[in-house]
């Protein structure tokens, strides 16, 4: 995947005002929502620009690290770059990636992605580590196409 651009000032905030260990927490979340799905897992985090490095049991776990750490306020850059996927060499993407824009629900990313709106649980499904509720999904926040 690369380099993905995110909006600095939207996503959770996981920092609570706390500078000096955002590589930490964003490291302790990713791990918390993937588990075992990423193994050696080492975050750098400067002014903004993360970067992810260690190995990913499938490109799906790749990017989904990525979106998590992204989808953080304060994260302008993600660099998946030295984020392996286990026992493969990292394939060309052929990824959707989608940015929610204002008015959005699942239900519209779905007919405009899949011509069903009724598919939305699709992309919930395959986001839950990223979407923790249908319902709530906000202006800025990238998610992944299955």
């Amino acid at each position: 995947m690369g380099l993905l651009s995110f909006i600095s000032n939207a996503g959770r905030d996981i920092f609570g005002g706390n500078k000096g260990n955002e590589a930490q927490q964003i490291k302790a979340e990713i791990e918390k929502e993937l588990g075992g799905n990423v193994s050696n897992i080492g975050v750098m985090f400067n002014e903004g620009k993360v970067t992810l490095q260690g190995e990913a049991k499938s490109l799906a776990a790749k990017e989904k690290a990525a979106l998590i750490a992204g989808n953080v306020k304060g994260v302008e850059s993600v660099n998946d770059d030295r984020l392996n996927v286990a026992g493969a060499p990292a394939p060309a993407s052929t990824t959707r990636y989608y940015k929610i824009q204002s008015g959005d629900s699942l239900s519209k990313i779905a007919k405009e992605f899949y011509g069903d709106a009724n598919r939305y649980n699709d992309i919930f499904e395959a986001k839950k580590e990223v979407i923790k509720d249908p319902d709530l999904i906000y202006p800025g926040q990238q998610i992944r196409i299955p």
